[in-house]
């Protein structure tokens, strides 16, 4: 009697243990399913972060392509390139046939202007510490009238006499970088290299940096040296990231793997 009165014990007690286990299973399925919809909850946010900067690079990418038109724009009329403005110029083609603004005055006045008279122009005064006065800026407009009016070797030559007579004017850097680019529109592709390598070189701090490693890197191109041309606009796609610069480098590099460069 007593042995069957613990038989039938023990099976409540194993009843009542399989009941609480059941439970605390119950319970932690109940848990992970509240920690699933949590982790729904946690990606369904980074989504939305994710949507949110996405459109906010767009936005700035947009703001940024306004903002360089305004000043292609602002150039093509003045004849001035602001100190490191940006913007680069199509690859292996003229400057997009804009027409002189009041910049390529000095350069037009009176017929046709030789090189001498470009020359004149930018030996026409001195450089006072450094800062653009009006001897530079007129001479930097001459040289840059030119450039536009496609005279490239009479271009190259007052950029280069400009950098000689104002080597510390704020406008040096972009003087440097548009002798480069007179020199490539030319497909004079070592002395474009030398010239946009200088830029990097000389003016490390200059907005116009991102822009020549872009030509660097189309000048190693076309001189058949696709390891230095790759490894340059790698750079630029790395240092500086959702910039005009980085999405040139970026479509040369797509156009070298395509080559099989």
């Amino acid at each position: 009697m007593l042995q069957t009165k613990l038989s039938d014990l023990d099976a409540r007690i194993a009843r009542i243990e399989r009941v609480v286990a059941n439970n605390s299973l119950l319970e932690l399925s109940n848990q992970m399913s509240d920690l699933r919809a949590d982790l729904r909850g946690v990606h369904n946010d980074i989504d939305q972060l994710n949507h949110a900067l996405d459109t906010s690079r767009k936005q700035q990418r947009d703001l940024y392509a306004d903002l360089d038109q305004r000043l292609k724009a602002l150039e093509a009329r003045s004849g001035v390139v602001a100190p490191g403005g940006a913007g680069v110029p199509p690859a292996g083609g003229a400057l997009g046939g804009v027409g002189p603004g009041p910049g390529g005055a000095a350069a037009a006045t009176g017929g046709a202007a030789g090189t001498g008279a470009a020359a004149g122009a930018v030996a026409g005064g001195a450089a006072a510490n450094g800062q653009v006065t009006g001897a530079d800026t007129a001479a930097y407009q001459a040289a840059f009238g030119l450039l536009k009016d496609t005279r490239f070797d009479e271009a190259i030559a007052a950029f280069q006499q400009f950098l000689v007579t104002y080597p510390d004017s704020s406008l040096a850097d972009n003087a440097q970088y548009w002798l480069g680019e007179a020199y490539y529109v030319k497909k004079s592709f070592p002395e474009a290299l030398a010239a946009f390598q200088r830029v990097v070189s000389k003016y490390p701090q200059s907005r116009k940096v991102p822009d020549a490693l872009v030509k660097i890197g189309y000048c190693d191109y076309e001189l058949k040296d696709f390891q230095a041309a790759h490894d340059t606009l790698a750079q630029v796609v790395a240092n500086y990231p959702d910039t005009p610069a980085a999405r040139l480098a970026q479509a040369r590099l797509d156009k070298m793997a395509s080559e099989k460069h």
